[in-house]
């Protein structure tokens, strides 16, 4: 059986619905290091450290 709407949707109910498909900024925290913008629970970028440990070298 397939869907079958009863009664047609409004634009305006229809948009109503679409309206929380917002796109947010990512959450941006200093890194404790060097002192950039990284995401928060990821390597940084710049020095490469996690948890205030070396993790990987960058050049």
């Amino acid at each position: 059986m397939s869907i079958c709407p009863k009664n047609k949707s409004s634009k305006g109910r229809r948009d109503q619905r679409r309206a929380n498909w917002k796109m947010s900024a990512p959450t941006l925290v200093k890194c404790s290091k060097c002192g950039a913008l990284m995401q928060p629970h990821r390597v940084c970028k710049k020095c490469g450290s996690y948890d205030k440990k070396q993790v990987i070298d960058v050049d």
